[in-house]
């Protein structure tokens, strides 16, 4: 059976999050104590205690998300034997968690990748001043419809398609009054909802080229290995091993289309069956039964989790 190992991205935070697997296990106490001391900072304490406002600071939420997933995949190597080159065909991850996959596959340490989300969230954040940037969910058309809408709306200014997330959710990007062109133009299509979303920043579209720089000067100075599986890159929807290749992808992302829709159709179309979202929340596992239909998902962030992909390993 071929398995996929996913992992999420912001919007999966909620304080608590690894919490359990830290106390249960030394392995995943050990993963966040090195984020901790990557960034001079104790943000497992954040994590864990809140305060919400802060955990979902783009700077913090990114490191913290890949630490739980990172910790779950340290847990589920000890605890159940797993070993991404024996068990898995590929492994993807939505917008920052394509970092957690690649940290998972070995491509880069878990304290540069700590370091490099850290940058990451904040040159993203700071990409745009406050209320100029803005981001809208269209839900109820397709993506090529949704494309049409974003140029549409654009009317010289930015509105890309920043997110193709499968089941008709495409999520808009840009300049603030052509995003809320998009979500006036979506509902005049046909769309079931059009919704402002409440962000920091206007993520995945050209305003973010600043971030994308500062992104390439930051990867240009970070180890970057081959993978121990091929990674499905965000901005090609197919494998991708080589560290230049790797650095290339991960700087277009920034600016770039989340294809995850098409990752996930790629994979099941290779003959994945079994998709696994380690870390905080279900998000993923919710869009790859909407697009793969015949294909199983499963979270995997707490022990109870662990030790039923332990049983499913050894059955």
């Amino acid at each position: 059976m071929k398995r996929a190992f996913i992992f999420p991205g912001q919007g999966s935070q909620a304080v608590g999050m690894g919490k359990a697997l830290a106390d249960a296990f030394r392995q995943a106490k050990a993963v966040f104590d090195e984020v901790d001391e990557a960034l001079s900072q104790k943000l497992s304490a954040l994590m864990w205690d809140g305060p919400a406002e802060e955990l979902t600071l783009t700077a913090n939420t990114q490191p913290a998300l890949m630490a739980v997933s990172l910790a779950a995949m340290r847990v589920l190597e000890a605890e159940a034997g797993l070993d991404l080159k024996e068990h898995a065909a590929f492994v993807a991850g939505h917008s920052l968690g394509e970092y957690s996959a690649l940290a998972a596959a070995g491509s880069l340490s878990i304290a540069d990748t700590a370091r490099l989300l850290r940058i990451r969230g904040n040159a993203m954040q700071n990409a745009v001043p406050v209320g100029q940037g803005a981001m809208a969910a269209l839900l109820g058309l397709e993506f090529d419809r949704a494309l049409e809408v974003a140029r549409a709306a654009a009317q010289g200014e930015v509105c890309d398609a920043a997110n193709d997330n499968g089941g008709a959710q495409v999520v808009v990007s840009g300049h603030k009054a052509a995003v809320e062109r998009a979500v006036g133009i979506a509902q005049e299509k046909g769309a079931k909802r059009a919704v402002m979303l409440a962000v920091s920043a206007p993520f995945h579209c050209a305003l973010m080229q600043p971030a994308a720089d500062a992104m390439r000067e930051a990867l240009a100075a970070v180890t970057v290995n081959i993978p121990a599986v091929p990674v499905v890159a965000n901005v090609e929807a197919a494998p991708i091993t080589g560290p230049d290749a790797i650095r290339d992808a991960l700087v277009r992302q920034v600016t770039g289309t989340v294809r995850w829709r098409e990752s996930v159709a790629y994979m099941a179309a290779q003959g994945v069956e079994s998709f696994y979202e380690i870390g905080s929340g279900k998000v993923l596992t919710g869009l790859v039964k909407r697009i793969a239909a015949g294909a199983a998902a499963t979270a995997i962030g707490t022990p109870e989790d662990v030790a039923a992909f332990k049983a499913s390993l050894q059955g």
